[in-house]
């Protein structure tokens, strides 16, 4: 299985309150609404040169699912339940340079009211193109979006925030990547134009008790925790050939990573060959040592990839996407570094049921990635 993830080459908040404003270099990126009925709502757009390269060189035909993540910096007044919506884009815009604070204020690229810059290229407010719409509250503007497209796949999500949800967005954008990418290839669909992540129409006028603030980390943080793409598809191979390698059954097991150089470079795939072994072999009369006989992992182990620092999952065990393979040596599964963060240390975790139990090993399966 195998999972690779994007991130954005720009993005940006837009504020009703200041619809000329550029944030296009802030650290944050929110959606709110306020007591004088003013919205913000954030734009997030990603390369389609890179998700065009990714499903034509790796993905192939296979079965594709994709997510979009932001991941929460702070939330403000969750006082009731907050719908975010989740839309393509319908219109090209320009990041900026702009920061919420700067004074005088940045003008020069995305706002409220424009797509470009200050007095260029206004939000459509009436008479959209097919399949798309907008709306505002008391100033016009507010970006527009895609509702459906001539492939008939929806397009659109939702994430519901409360005081007990995951306060992260995480939503399946699988059918938007499938239209930019026939877009792409002249077959139909729209271009890639970005995402718009809104808070509902109810939300957004519900006035005094529809307050809510969710503020999220941008492309231009200084954490782990920027947007991404996720992009997960099944590349599971159990393909042993003639090889006389059993699986091996018992939990008292020995397992390593006998190809891990401890540092990889961001752009690399590396493909981690497990050995394993009993731990407790029984005896036999051989020339060899009883140590040296390998096994392959049961046909339902997954692995994860986790933070050091953050002891938070980078890549979560799947049971579809992050299965273990195996060929005629050894199991092995590839991991994609461009997904993880340069300069930071990283934990593999192996997940084994077996014996009518779970074992997760993590012996010292340490890694760097770095720069370059």
């Amino acid at each position: 299985m195998a999972v690779y993830k994007l991130f954005p080459t720009k993005d940006a908040t837009i504020y009703s309150r200041y619809p000329a404003r550029n944030t296009g270099l802030d650290s944050i990126i929110e959606t709110s609404t306020d007591t004088d009925a003013y919205l913000s709502r954030y734009l997030i757009q990603f390369s389609q040169d890179e998700i065009d390269s990714l499903i034509d060189t790796r993905i192939g035909t296979a079965s594709m699912k994709v997510n979009l993540k932001t991941f929460i910096a702070d939330i403000k007044n969750l006082n009731t339940d907050t719908t975010l919506e989740i839309f393509p884009i319908s219109g090209s815009w320009n990041m900026g340079t702009g920061r919420f604070t700067d004074s005088p204020e940045t003008d020069n690229g995305v706002s409220w009211a424009y797509k470009s810059y200050s007095g260029s290229n206004d939000w459509t407010t009436s008479g959209f193109e097919s399949y798309s719409t907008g709306s505002y509250g008391n100033v016009e503007g507010g970006g527009t979006w895609y509702t459906g497209s001539d492939l008939g796949l929806d397009v659109t999500q939702s994430q519901v925030y409360n005081y007990t949800s995951n306060k992260d967005l995480n939503v399946d954008v699988t059918n938007v990547i499938k239209t930019w990418y026939s877009a792409s290839n002249s077959l139909g669909g729209f271009t890639n134009d970005g995402f718009i992540i809104k808070q509902s129409k109810s939300d957004e006028t519900g006035g005094l008790y529809k307050q809510a603030n969710l503020r999220f980390y941008s492309v231009d943080t200084n954490t782990i925790y920027p947007p991404e793409l996720e992009f997960k598809w099944e590349d599971y191979l159990f393909d042993t050939a003639s090889s006389s390698i059993p699986i091996i059954n018992n939990s008292e097991l020995v397992a390593s990573l006998n190809n891990n150089p401890g540092e990889f470079r961001r752009d690399s795939i590396h493909r981690f060959k497990i050995n394993c072994r009993q731990k407790f072999p029984p005896r036999l009369y051989q020339t060899s040592s009883i140590y040296l006989p390998q096994h392959y992992l049961p046909v339902s182990s997954s692995y994860a990839v986790k933070d050091l620092d953050s002891n938070e999952y980078i890549i979560d065990f799947d049971d579809n996407y992050t299965r273990i393979s195996a060929d005629a040596t050894s199991s092995y599964f590839d991991l994609y570094m461009k997904g993880l963060e340069p300069e930071r240390y990283y934990q593999i975790e192996i997940k084994v049921p077996i014996d009518n139990q779970v074992l997760i090993l993590d012996d010292n399966y340490y890694f760097k990635v770095i720069n370059g």
